[in-house]
């Protein structure tokens, strides 16, 4: 079986080793001393000047929605993983979809400015497959209108732009850790921020709102990370750069093999280092698509239409017609991509794929 995507398992002597700290000091939570020397290493790694590991993806996304939000309308995508729009609604804010570009297919910040009203009190963009948004456009709208900006980098691991990290850009900006991820702790997220009151802020909140034992800054939640999580951060983290040239691998064996004249791919924003997160392909047809998708499933090859459907056709999101977004989700795909996938698979998925183009 050829799944979409396969977890990176490092050698377990590797994880052993990490346990044994947690059983030699006696400390599973509470930001022991394994979460503090990830968030060390994690911020050597990413060059980043803050950075706040968290129990997964969308509580960082929340949290920066409880702090900067404040109950408004946010402008968001309808173009990636529902964990972004459901977030909005769970912080009782409210969602307002703005269409993406076509090639790029993060939000398209040219729309944006028409979207905003007198409720408006943040933007919230994806980074869509690790592919930047336009955070010079998004900037700019979001200081003339006097907005908020939080970036969702869950896909994002490693990816810089114009030589900057890219979770240096916006107020915050948010990473998951979960397992599918090319870094990952089982389960895990970041949240980043660049201001030091807002990393006050930020961490406070992680931690139900606690300063010290007895006293508290405010109002808080319960988002810390696990040292056994952290565990198995510090021991995936000596082989990222093995993962990374190893997807860089697949990704290039199908832009070497795939059919490209049938199909589009991902347009990366220049001036970025990419992180050859996913490999996705826009068909000519949602037809197309069905019948490659089916010939690979009837041998074990399960790729994966993501994102769909476009988020604003949720009922409960209650979105505008987003026609840009509706018709890229109703045609997309993402290929398996991880790092045992060998050259014999890749033929095998290629070879199909081409043939019923």
């Amino acid at each position: 079986m050829i799944n979409v995507t396969k977890t990176f398992f490092p050698p377990i002597k590797e994880y052993q080793e990490q346990l044994q700290r947690i059983w030699n000091n006696q400390w599973l939570t509470n930001r022991g001393e394994l979460v503090l020397e990830l968030e060390e290493k994690l911020k050597s790694y990413l060059k980043v000047n803050h950075i706040l590991v968290t129990i997964n993806g969308t509580i960082p996304i929340q949290i920066a929605l409880k702090l900067l939000g404040d109950g408004g309308e946010i402008i968001t995508t309808p173009f990636s993983y529902v964990a972004t729009s459901a977030a909005i609604v769970w912080e009782n804010c409210t969602p307002v979809f703005v269409d993406i570009h076509p090639e790029y297919l993060t939000i398209d910040e040219t729309k944006i400015e028409a979207a905003i009203t007198e409720k408006t009190t943040a933007i919230l963009a994806t980074h869509v497959f690790g592919n930047p948004c336009h955070v010079e456009a998004i900037e700019a709208i979001a200081k003339k209108y006097q907005l908020k900006v939080i970036y969702d980098a869950a896909h994002a691991f490693g990816v810089t732009y114009k030589g900057i990290s890219i979770f240096e850009y916006g107020d915050a900006s948010t990473c998951s850790f979960h397992a599918t991820k090319l870094f990952h702790t089982g389960e895990g997220g970041a949240l980043f921020a660049k201001d030091t009151k807002l990393q006050h802020q930020l961490f406070y909140s992680h931690n139900f709102g606690h300063d010290g034992p007895l006293a508290f800054h405010g109002l808080g939640i319960n988002g810390k990370i696990s040292e056994l999580q952290a565990a198995m951060g510090l021991t995936v983290l000596p082989h990222i750069e093995t993962i990374l040239a190893e997807r860089k691998r697949v990704v290039d064996f199908y832009n070497q093999n795939l059919d490209l004249s049938q199909v589009q791919t991902l347009k990366i924003r220049a001036n970025t280092k990419w992180n050859n997160s996913y490999y996705p392909v826009i068909f000519q047809e949602e037809s197309v698509l069905l019948r490659v998708q089916k010939a690979l499933n009837e041998v074990q090859i399960y790729p994966r239409r993501y994102f769909y459907p476009s988020l604003n056709t949720i009922a409960y999101l209650k979105g505008e017609k987003m026609a840009v977004s509706e018709n890229i989700a109703s045609r997309i795909l993402c290929l398996p991509l991880y790092v045992e996938l060998n050259n014999n698979e890749l033929q095998k998925i290629v070879s199909i794929l081409n043939v019923n183009l």
